[in-house]
């Protein structure tokens, strides 16, 4: 065998087994997406219905963006803050809020002001606290 044969055939293998192990790495790295159970139903939970523990965390985390959840074995309370924002007029709507065979997925979007809509110049810490059947699974937010 030639030496350029050789080195082509050394080539075509390596480049080949490269692929196979770039492959493997993306289809490793991305998480299968869990199949949706059911929709859970859910109330957004105005400020005296918090309960005063998780009212507690909430003053103490608001200044940063914050995911939590907490219960009080009746029901689940999920957390979902945006830190910080310049005015105010924000809102937050929830896309999506299921159960899965493993978890609880939620789905959530901070809405900034209407397009001309003023802003205001305090500054706003918007949260939302959704209140749904107590359930011990993990929360996977997105």
């Amino acid at each position: 065998m030639k030496w350029s044969e050789f080195k082509r055939k050394w080539t075509r293998a390596f480049l080949t087994a490269g692929c196979v192990t770039a492959l493997l790495l993306l289809y490793g790295c991305t998480a299968p997406k869990e199949e949706k159970v059911r929709d859970l139903e859910f109330t957004v939970a105005a400020e005296h219905e918090i309960p005063q523990e998780l009212a507690r965390i909430i003053a103490e985390k608001q200044q940063s963006p914050f995911k939590l959840t907490y219960s009080d074995n009746d029901s689940l309370y999920i957390t979902v803050g945006y830190g910080e924002q310049a005015g105010g007029s924000y809102s937050i709507q929830v896309h999506e809020l299921y159960l899965t065979e493993n978890s609880i997925v939620i789905d959530t979007e901070l809405l900034g002001p209407e397009t001309g809509e003023q802003a205001g110049e305090e500054t706003s810490y918007p949260y939302l606290v959704v209140r749904t059947e107590y359930s011990d699974l993990p929360v996977i937010f997105r």
